[in-house]
């Protein structure tokens, strides 16, 4: 009788949030992922494709007990405050982003919602975590190389055309991570025997006018860094190296599948699907403070041989030796 009496006397200090909890369970988490892409670019697409696979392996189904919701924008600041603004009115568990373009608004309109960024370049420089180890807040997530491969960048194009002595470097220079990336390069271009020169990413023509400045010098080449605004502007730079004959280092593998020389930098779908498993901690309770941000485990080498033969380049063997492709 007692026992009775005292269920019956919790009423709503006990039943309710049991009732609500379970009500909760059995409602469909929602995750957005906000990309910096106008259109559906493979580039993004594969990465998409990467995390919902590996989501599904943790259980996690869309349209069952998840709910996945794509924001697609143009790599413009107020274009993507206002996606931010309509995706967090959702009340989303947790938000995917990408690097700092995405990201970097995210956390200036919220301190509470849990982020999730897969290819951000210097997270604690950018203000998004307090370190690597601790982040401290409501975001964690996956860098997508250290600053100090932005030489290797240099030091591969000078291997690749051992005649260059002068090289653009297109980088977005109004983010920490595009000067900073400009900086490493910098520091290394006497020691390599380059002479290096920003190009401008802010806008079409002025990439454009950037590119035709630096080729007018003899043995010019180009190095692209990571960033969403440089990467929008991808078939277009890979189209003017080809026009000018100017042989080009690349970040990632997506522009030398659309016919540039060759790329090094980080795996991003394993990013992809590392950032799933924090996704699933996350929704089980865990907080993006307390899970540290994680370097990449692996970095790729490709070659487009036949690139390299439109620009007269012969790729040395010791290059060919250390790619992981090489497109004949």
């Amino acid at each position: 009788m007692r026992r009775r009496e005292f269920v019956a006397g919790l009423g709503s200090a006990a039943v309710s949030p049991l009732v609500a909890f379970a009500a909760q369970a059995d409602k469909p988490r929602r995750v957005d992922v906000i990309i910096a892409e106008a259109t559906e670019d493979p580039y993004y697409e594969s990465r998409l494709a990467a995390l919902r696979e590996a989501l599904r392996g943790l259980g996690w189904i869309d349209g069952q007990n998840l709910k996945l919701v794509i924001h697609r924008v143009t790599p413009d600041v107020t274009d993507i405050r206002k996606q931010v603004a309509e995706l967090l009115a959702a009340a989303p568990d947790v938000v995917v982003s990408g690097g700092a373009t995405t990201t970097g608004p995210l956390l200036q309109a919220t301190r509470n919602v849990p982020v999730v960024f897969t290819s951000a370049v210097d997270p604690v420089g950018a203000g998004f975590v307090e370190s690597l180890a601790q982040p401290g807040g409501n975001a964690t997530g996956f860098m997508q190389f250290d600053f100090s491969l932005s030489a290797k960048w240099l030091e591969l194009l000078k291997q690749v055309a051992p005649a260059t002595t002068r090289a653009g470097v297109i980088r977005d220079a109004t983010t920490t991570s595009g000067i900073g990336q400009f900086a490493v390069i910098q520091s290394v271009a006497s020691a390599v025997g380059i002479d290096v020169v920003p190009v401008s990413a802010r806008n079409e023509t002025d990439l454009e006018s950037g590119i035709a400045k630096v080729a007018r010098s003899p043995n010019v080449g180009l190095i692209t860094t990571v960033s969403a605004v440089v990467n929008a502007y991808r078939d277009l730079i890979v189209k003017l190296a080809a026009r000018l004959r100017l042989p080009a280092v690349y970040p990632n593998r997506t522009h030398v599948d659309h016919g540039g020389l060759i790329s090094y930098g980080a795996d991003i779908i394993a990013n992809q699907r590392l950032a799933a498993g924090y996704v699933d901690r996350i929704l089980k309770g865990e907080r993006p403070a307390d899970l540290p941000v994680q370097t990449p485990t692996k970095y790729e080498l490709v070659v487009n041989l036949r690139t390299a033969k439109a620009l007269g380049l012969e790729i040395p063997s010791t290059v060919l030796a250390r790619a992981d492709e090489v497109i004949e």
